[in-house]
């Protein structure tokens, strides 16, 4: 189903979680999407559903970003989308363990879906906003940007990154009409801890219910702190108290209490 001559976003992870809550959110508001993950045919069943439900045009690209085969298809068909109005550069993975101990060719993969891909897609979108004098990014971190933490080395300086990249481009984009956003989750309801590198660990159970977000909550609150700012956004009270302590004389302490908890699966 061709949208080229329409408004649309680009959704990447979107088959699941925090992309698909995204993807659900645009189109309630009549957005088209280009919907972007390695699994088919979880796109496929969400784009009928997105096109039914709320009667938008949504295409389906199944690529694995840790490719750069596949980063470099998505990343023309980005540069080519005429009427490109917003890039939500969600995909990513964690892996948690002793950086000495993960095999580097998985961290390196990390770094390719996380940093080089999301750099590479906004350095396609740009152009194709700025000639519009209209467009977001929203590049997908999280409040472990803030806070180093044994086991997630990568992950951690792979968020971290992406907070200083777009806090960069928000100052050269000034005045342009392109906004750019710093989405930084805490703990969020997704598949993301179900990976056979988290679910060892038993997250969800270990943490109390109210520390946590829905990925319908987290995306609401993210398109509707775009427009205004600030580029950084922390959502949630209880995370941007997390980021505090983080960042605090606390720190240590904090960095203990989460080692003595997660350091070892239950």
């Amino acid at each position: 189903m061709s949208i080229d001559n329409q408004k649309i976003a680009v959704v990447t992870g979107a088959s699941s979680g925090i992309g698909a809550a995204f993807a659900r959110q645009l189109a309630a508001r009549k957005v088209n999407l280009l919907l972007v993950a390695r699994r088919k045919h979880r796109l496929e069943s969400l784009a009928a559903g997105l096109h039914s439900e709320f009667g938008v045009k949504a295409e389906i690209m199944a690529a694995d970003l840790s490719n750069p085969h596949d980063v470099a298809d998505l990343e023309n068909r980005v540069s080519q989308l005429e009427n490109l109005d917003m890039l939500i550069n969600n995909a990513g993975f964690g892996l948690i363990g002793a950086f000495a101990d993960v095999p580097i060719m998985d961290t390196l993969s990390l770094i390719q879906v996380q940093v080089l891909a999301s750099v590479r897609l906004c350095r396609a979108a740009l152009p194709v906003m700025l000639a519009r004098h209209s467009g977001a990014i929203i590049n997908v971190a999280s409040i472990g940007a803030f806070i180093p933490k044994a086991l997630d080395a990568s992950y951690c300086a792979a968020k971290s990154f992406l907070v200083v990249f777009t806090e960069s481009l928000a100052q050269e984009l000034a005045g342009s009409g392109v906004l750019v956003q710093a989405l930084c989750p805490g703990f969020t309801l997704t598949e993301f801890h179900d990976s056979p590198h988290y679910a060892p660990y038993h997250v969800r159970e270990r943490l109390p219910r109210f520390l946590w977000m829905t990925s319908d909550q987290l995306a609401a609150a993210s398109l509707k702190a775009l427009p205004r700012g600030p580029v950084v956004f922390i959502p949630g009270l209880k995370n941007r108290l997390l980021v505090a302590i983080g960042r605090s004389a606390l720190t240590k302490l904090l960095l203990k209490m989460l080692a003595r908890r997660f350091n070892t699966p239950k």
